[in-house]
């Protein structure tokens, strides 16, 4: 049964809000694939960390190169720190060209501040993959 005082876009936004709900309730858990998940030879961010320099490398696709083509590739990684007092900090992130770069960043950090390493890529086909690492 149809009211008459309710218009066609109050209806619609009606129906897009129960979308943003059942949206909103997922939990990014649900889509974040990690070591466990197939194909993670050339997705999985990988660390490299060098306590004396102080330098902290995350590579993806470091012994299974990961596709770069505008159709393909690995659009950025995100790298976190959890500091030894459970504080998490932006480590910081690096955007890639496709075509043009690796996915491959690295920041100085004073790596004996933190007790982990966590790191975010994304694949523009296969999405969201995380990794972390005890230090």
């Amino acid at each position: 049964m149809r009211h008459e005082n309710v218009d066609e876009k109050e209806l619609e936004h009606g129906k897009r809000g129960e979308e943003d709900k059942e949206a909103m309730a997922m939990n990014l858990g649900e889509v974040l694939k990690d070591a466990e998940s197939e194909g993670k030879e050339n997705h999985l961010p990988v660390f490299e960390v060098n306590r004396e320099e102080g330098v902290v490398r995350v590579v993806v696709g470091k012994d299974v190169p990961h596709p770069n083509t505008l159709e393909h590739r690995i659009a950025w990684i995100e790298v976190f720190g959890i500091k030894k007092g459970g504080e998490v900090v932006c480590i910081g992130r690096g955007a890639f060209a496709a075509g043009y770069t690796s996915p491959d960043v690295s920041f100085r950090v004073p790596v004996t501040e933190f007790k982990a390493f966590c790191a975010l890529s994304y694949c523009n086909i296969h999405g969201l993959w995380q990794n972390c690492i005890e230090v």
